[in-house]
C-alpha cells in the first residue's frame, strides 16, 4: 500500500482531519526542533490567524514601518501599497507591488524565531535596469531576478545570525533561500522550492 501524499491529507473537516497547512507548519516546526538550533523558537502557527504584522528598517533609506497588512482573512489593501513602496528601489525610487506570499514568507519566520524585532532591508524590489547594472558588478545576481517581480527580499536582523534567519527560512520548505555569509543576509522569495550558498 502506498503512503499518504501530502495532496491526501484533508484541507478541513471532522475531528480526525488536519489542514494541510497546519500540517506542513508542523513539519516545519519539528524540522527547526531537529537542527538543535538553540535560537529558534517553537512557534504556534494557527490556520486561524486573525491578523499578521511586520516590523521593517530599511538599510539603505534609514525609513522604518512597522504595521499589520493582514487581517480578519484578508490582506490590507493600502498596507501593501504602503510595503511596496517601502521596499522600492532605492537606487531610482521604481516600485513594483510585493507578492503578498512573500510578506507570509518573512511573518512566518518571525514566528518561528520567536523574535518580534524588525526585518533589516538589504534588497527589496529591483528595477530591470538597476538589476542589469548590479549584474555587471556581481556574479551574484540573477539575470531573471525576482527581485524584479516583487517576489523576492534580502534581509538580516539585529542580534540574530543570518544562519539562524537561513535555517528557519529553510524549515518552512517554501520558495527561495540564499544564504550569504559573507554579507551577513539571507535572500527569500517565492519562486520555486531550492537552496543556495554564496
Amino acid at each position: 500500500m502506498n503512503s499518504p501524499t501530502l495532496e491526501d491529507i484533508p484541507v478541513a473537516g471532522g475531528a480526525n482531519s488536519v489542514s494541510r497547512r497546519r500540517f506542513l507548519k508542523g513539519l516545519a516546526c519539528g524540522s527547526l526542533l531537529a537542527m538543535g538550533s538553540p535560537k529558534i523558537a517553537q512557534a504556534a502557527f494557527s490556520p486561524f490567524t486573525t491578523h499578521k504584522t511586520l516590523s521593517l528598517a530599511h538599510h539603505h533609506t534609514g525609513d522604518n514601518l512597522s504595521l499589520t497588512y493582514y487581517e480578519q482573512g484578508r490582506y490590507i489593501h493600502s498596507a501593501l501599497e504602503e510595503i511596496s513602496y517601502f521596499l522600492r528601489d532605492y537606487h531610482n525610487d521604481a516600485v513594483h507591488s510585493v507578492d503578498p506570499a512573500l510578506l507570509d514568507q518573512l511573518y512566518d519566520v518571525k514566528l518561528l524565531l520567536g523574535v518580534n524585532k524588525p526585518f533589516h532591508i538589504v534588497s527589496g524590489y529591483r528595477s530591470p535596469q538597476t538589476n542589469a547594472s548590479l549584474r555587471r558588478h556581481s556574479r551574484g545576481v540573477a539575470r531573471q531576478s525576482l527581485h524584479m517581480e516583487g517576489r523576492a527580499v534580502d534581509i538580516r536582523m539585529e542580534g540574530v545570525s543570518s544562519k539562524t534567519i537561513r535555517d528557519a527560512a529553510l524549515a518552512l520548505q517554501r520558495g527561495g533561500v540564499g544564504f550569504y555569509p559573507s554579507s551577513n543576509f539571507v535572500h527569500l522569495d517565492t519562486g520555486d522550492l531550492r537552496t543556495w550558498h554564496r
